[in-house]
């Protein structure tokens, strides 16, 4: 349509007496005939064209339905019909969009920015179509897309460009020509469009060849059309940019300028406004030479200017780009303007000074800085990242400004479009403060649910070249540092991911059946001293034996122990006493909660046993939490009570020997963490595996315990381990030079008189010997026991609190205190005390009552099967988990067989772990010892017990059983006679860490070592944490069980950050997708997150048998998971090979074939769940 006056479109507004509703509110309060806007785009230029109260029209992709820009319009229109056009091809369907605002009587069309903002066809079609068009005219557009034409025009005007190619160039040779004439480096562009698409850099050496069909190609992709020019590159330039804008009377004014000189790959990522430290006289020539440019060729609307200014600070026209730009905001920000009002005022025909825009009107205030979050992830490269928004919490305040179209909870970001979320501008006073301000509204900003560039923008404003404002064009790419990010931790979304599937699914802790017995609220105990009055526990005690070793050392700490008149007491209650009780599960919080109680009411305790042993794994295995996090808690709240670990000698507190620099650097990080004494034994008394460890911690400077292990009935003189046998041991221990003596009655077997004679015999010949003693209280004589090894001359003993005590545990700390009160062994605890914080264990055995194993009452039959304490426990819930808990009985009955089967070993972790899975698998697969004997070289043996055999766990006392040891081994293992870690290779500690750092970011010291310990089970915490965060910070019972519906809790995440949570409800089940949304209240807001039901998903498989007479058909030997097939369908095998690894909680063993073959029919995958006997594969003899 032609071009209205000004003065026939702008009117008062009519009087209004209708009924008010917001359309008629808008349509009153117009200033403009023309009221009916379309913008032929998306994102936030839609959204901002209610701004002149104007009747708005958006157009959307089927893709983009969901968008913002469709919903805040008044009215809205799909382009075309579902699956007619690409999403991209959809909003460049000139005819089709065209065809929508004549329909619906739109005036005036807005292109925004992208799409067909520089398309000359489209800005002739609208007026065509009798509409005005936001923008210059359709013969501009076209002089200036193509850039080219635009360097010719600024030549004619004398404004300086960048040597280049006199026109487009289509031939090879052209560009050879040039490059042969100016040298390198240059830059080959796109002659139409923009966005660094279409745009190369050759240097010298650079295959000029593809990179010119490359730019040529990716131009006509992206703007249909393939030609180039090349320019000389400029290194290191500053890209600035005038904002004009001009009417339809020939008057045009700049809006100052932008420096858009931080970008990526040629696209813009941080905007500022002005120019910073740009020398007055460069700035002065740029704005009038841009200025002196639009006007000559008539330039009309929103356009912007583009120069280079190199280090030198020449500066060098780019282009004209004839549209609105993505950071405008900066420059309405500095100068008032509203640029986009502006822009559409203008196409309805007003001036310039009608708008009270003359240059001499225009001046800036302060800075502006914009950043562009996109949902890029920088780690990868800025890969776009798609998905649903689960949390947008956005920034604001004083000087912060927000455009976004897509920024929402619940928006959907589809890989189709560009990944732009939202644009935050931030107004200062001075550079300074605008980037201060700009970099704590990012920081403010929670977006959950795809990944954004955020870390990337925060590390990018703090860099000190941003900071002085002296980037170039390709500082990004020259500067690696940039992308050493501060990582988002999420933990509001992680810790409701793991809420939601417990909600949905129920705990995933291994071990537990059913829901905590107690949920409410833990009492916390009072203590009194002798004057009855209340002791300050918010602070821990000073007082305690702990205060001797860190003044004087472990010798005089040794010393003083033995000089103690009475008998001391060791607490096992923070970790043995829950191990075996409660299968190790008990939580840091729980203990942490507890501790400065502790370290008051047990401060003369001998130690705290906290650490080391199978607490260390079960840690990160089951219970999701940093052991050494737990360490270092514990010590700084109990300073006054030495620390006690196991220490399983030259295994560290894995199951296996390690290479010896491996064990000291783990007994370092210990002591340096918190531990004071090393309970350091090995499971088969085996002194050279011993000494490994008792070097280690000498070397640490931490207390040795060198420790024996107790096995069997002394009394028995059927049993090998005799009374000499135990009093040679000893002698080899104090040749070690040993602080004190630990003997350890894994089983709980030592009995009184045992104790008595084995006590008074160490004690007769060490009379200045420390001698700590170990027990468990299975058969139900711990008590006696341990008083009878107090009254023999033992300086400490081992008991529990009295709810966590008896059974597979220690002996009741109140029993043995009332049993040596008034003796000369009098251990002098405050008997109140103590049982003032065992009210607190009795509410929490409650919390942890669905780990309880089941046992009612002392089992006297240890004493004929010897199992431990700790194992006897697990070995219950094991059996139940490999369905042989009915078959408990004769599981215990095998325990005993498989003993004698490995030569009557001593029984403590791991060897015996050995016994036990040799004996669930004798029970599993039916087998008596004599045809485990008879059948060793055909039976799939579980990794345990082949380890054993091969000699990786120390050499037996009596040496290893035969034939049964060379048949097992088959030929494929070894037969080691010396300690295995001494033929193992140092470990490369420093390639460790770096291999950490690389794949996690950080790694410490400890993360090393616990690496070392346990490479997979380190691996899997760190996944686990990457999904649902740090757990510890969880309440016991939430973590175990799902709240109530509308139950309101507490989550404090870091000291003085507490979430409010409220469970809201669980959504109906997917049937598409097989999940459930689960809607929580997060601090008073409404957040959600998509769970996947695994009960739905589970698919009820009838697996195949293998058939016992069928000599092809390979079975699983018993119940599990299989973790690992090493085979394909017509692998070729030889008899033993592996085909595949099954593990059954902590065991694993391998499946290998019965013979040389062909496999057939395998019928398992890794993640498979088999029982006994299920078909793994079919192996064809050749």
């Amino acid at each position: 349509m032609a071009t209205t006056e000004y003065n026939e479109v702008f009117e008062d507004a009519a009087d209004s007496s209708t009924v008010r509703t917001i359309h008629r509110v808008r349509a009153n309060s117009t200033i403009m005939h023309l009221n009916k806007i379309m913008v032929a785009n998306r994102g936030e230029i839609p959204i901002r064209a209610h701004e002149l109260s104007l009747q708005t029209v958006a157009i959307y992709s089927h893709e983009d339905r969901l968008s913002m820009h469709r919903q805040k319009a008044d009215e809205a229109y799909e382009i075309g019909k579902r699956g007619q056009y690409t999403p991209v091809q959809a909003y460049l369907a000139i005819d089709e969009i065209i065809k929508i605002a004549v329909e619906h009587n739109v005036n005036m069309i807005h292109p925004g920015y992208g799409f067909l903002s520089e398309n000359a066809e489209f800005a002739r079609k609208v007026e065509e179509n009798g509409m005005v068009f936001i923008g210059p005219t359709p013969e501009v557009i076209h002089g200036l897309g193509d850039k080219v034409s635009a360097r010719d025009a600024a030549q004619k005007e004398n404004v300086p460009v960048v040597p280049g190619t006199p026109g487009p160039v289509s031939e090879l040779a052209e560009a050879e020509a040039f490059v042969k004439e100016y040298g390198y480096p240059v830059i080959i562009k796109a002659a139409y469009g923009g966005g660094g698409r279409g745009m190369r850099v050759v240097r010298e050496g650079d295959n000029l060849k593809d990179a010119f069909e490359r730019a040529s190609s990716e131009a006509l992709s992206a703007f249909g059309n393939g030609t180039v020019f090349i320019e000389r590159f400029l290194d290191k330039p500053k890209h600035i940019e005038v904002q004009l804008l001009g009417d339809n009377h020939g008057n045009v004014v700049h809006l100052y300028e932008r420096d858009c000189s931080v970008q990526r790959r040629h696209q813009k990522v941080v905007e500022i406004a002005p120019a910073k430290d740009l020398p007055e006289h460069v700035r002065q020539g740029i704005l009038n030479d841009a200025v002196r440019l639009a006007k000559s060729v008539r330039y009309r609307n929103a356009g912007t200017a583009e120069f280079l200014v190199d280090q030198q600070n020449r500066y060098y026209f780019i282009e004209i780009n004839p549209r609105i730009q993505v950071e405008h905001t900066i420059t309405e920000e500095i100068t008032g303007i509203d640029i986009v009002a502006a822009q559409i005022q203008i196409a309805a025909g007003a001036t310039l000074e009608q708008l009270g825009l003359t240059q001499d009107r225009i001046s800036t205030r302060g800075y502006a800085i914009q950043c562009r979050i996109t949902t890029e992830d920088p780690s990868q490269n800025f890969r776009p990242d798609t998905g649903k928004i689960e949390v947008y919490r956005s920034a604001g305040g004083n000087g912060v400004r927000l455009d976004g179209g897509n920024g929402f909870a619940g928006a959907i970001i589809t890989p189709h479009y560009d990944s732009m979320l939202v644009k935050c501008t931030c107004h200062g006073s001075t550079y300074e403060i605008a980037r201060r301000k700009i970099l704590r509204a990012l920081v403010e900003f929670r977006i959950r649910g795809v990944k954004t560039n955020i870390p990337f923008l925060a590390s990018l404003l703090t860099h000190e070249t941003f900071i002085s404002g002296n980037c170039w064009t390709t500082f990004i790419d020259d500067t690696p540092s940039l992308f050493s990010l501060m990582k988002s931790q999420n933990r509001a979304q992680k810790l409701l991911a793991y809420l939601g599937d417990v909600a949905v699914n129920g705990s995933s802790i291994k071990g537990q059946v059913g829901e905590p017995k107690f949920k409410g609220d833990i009492i916390f105990p009072t203590l009194y001293d002798a004057a009855g009055k209340e002791v300050d526990v918010s602070v821990p005690c000073q007082t305690g034996w702990r205060n001797i070793l860190v003044k004087e050392g472990p010798e005089a700490f040794a010393k003083a122990i033995r000089k103690n008149k009475g008998t001391l007491l060791m607490d096992t209650t923070w970790r043995d006493a829950h191990q075996s009780l409660l299968a190790t599960r008990v939580r840091t919080t729980d203990l942490v909660a507890i501790a400065k109680h502790t370290s008051h009411a047990y401060s003369n305790a001998y130690a705290l046993e906290c650490w080391g042993g199978a607490t260390f794994d079960v840690a990160y295995r089951f219970l999701y939490e940093d052991p050494w996090d737990r360490l270092r808690k514990l010590r700084k709240l109990v300073p006054n009570i030495p620390f006690q670990m196991l220490l399983r000698g030259a295994n560290g507190v894995a199951y296996s020997s390690l290479p010896d620099n491996a064990i000291d650097h783990f007994v370092e990080q210990a002591k340096k963490n918190g531990v004071d004494i090393f309970r350091v034994f090995d499971a088969l008394n085996d002194v050279e595996q011993l000494a490994v460890g008792v070097r280690a911690v000498k070397k640490a400077g931490g207390v040795v315990e060198a420790t024996i292990c107790y096995s069997g009935d002394m009394l028995n003189p059927k049993k090998k381990y005799n009374l000499q046998y135990y009093l040679d041991l000893v002698d080899k221990v104090v040749e070690m030079g040993t602080h004190i003596l630990g003997i350890k009655d894994m089983a709980g077997v030592l009995r009184p008189k045992a104790a008595t004679m084995l006590i008074g015999a160490i004690r007769a010949k060490y009379p200045d010997l420390p001698i700590h003693v170990h027990t468990h209280d299975s058969a139900g004589t711990g008590v006696a026991s341990m008083t009878a090894c107090a009254h023999a001359g033992a300086d400490a003993v081992d008991t529990a609190t009295d709810s966590l005590s008896g059974m597979t545990s220690q002996p009741s700390v109140g029993a043995v205190l009332a049993s040596l009160e008034g003796t000369d062994c009098d251990p002098e605890l405050n008997i109140e005390h103590v049982r003032a914080i065992d009210t607190y264990w009795a509410q929490l055995r409650l919390v942890y009552s669905c780990f309880e194993a089941g046992l009612t009452g002392p089992d006297p039959e240890v004493y004929i099967h010897e199992i431990p304490g700790g194992q006897l426990t697990n070995l219950i819930f094991q059996a139940s988990q490999l369905g042989l808990g009915k078959q408990w009985q004769e599981t215990k009955k095998a325990y005993t067989q498989a003993n004698a089967l490995l030569g009557d070993i001593v029984k403590v972790t791991p060897t015996s772990k050995v016994v036990g899975d040799l004996a669930q698998f004798m029970v599993s697969n039916k087998l008596t010892p004599e045809e485990v004997i008879e059948k060793a070289e055909t039976l799939d043996f579980p990794g345990s017990v082949l380890d054993f055999l091969e000699g990786l766990m120390g050499q037996p006392f009596g040496g290893f059983p035969e034939p049964l040891r060379t048949r097992a081994l088959r030929d494929t293992r070894r037969k080691l006679s010396e300690r295995p870690g001494k033929s193992l290779p140092p470990l490369d500690l420093a390639k460790i860490k770096a291999e950490l750092e690389e794949k996690y970011g950080f790694a410490s010291e400890c993360d090393v070592a616990a690496y070392v310990m346990y490479p997979k089970v380190f691996q899997d915490y760190k996944d686990f944490c990457s999904k649902y965060g740090d757990l510890s910070v969880l309440p016991t019972k939430y973590f175990l069980a799902r709240p109530e519906i509308g139950e309101e809790f507490g989550v404090e995440i870091e000291k003085g950050k507490i979430l409010i949570l409220k469970l809201l409800a669980v959504g109906p089940l997917s049937e598409q997708t097989g999940q459930r949304e689960v809607f929580f209240e997060m601090n008073g807001e409404v957040r959600q997150v998509t769970v996947t039901d695994v009960h739905a998903a589970v698919e009820n498989l009838s697996r195949p048998k293998a058939n016992p007479s069928e000599p092809s058909h390979v079975g699983a030997p018993m119940s599990g998971v299989v973790v690992e097939v090493r085979v394909k369908n017509d692998t070729e095998v030889k008899k033993g090979d592996p085909i595949a690894v099954l593990s059954a909680m902590k065991m694993e063993m391998v499946i290998s074939a019965p013979h040389s073959g062909k496999v057939h029919d395998l019928v398992v995958k890794e993640g498979d769940s088999v029982d006994g006997q299920d078909l793994v594969c079919k192996i064809h003899k050749a």
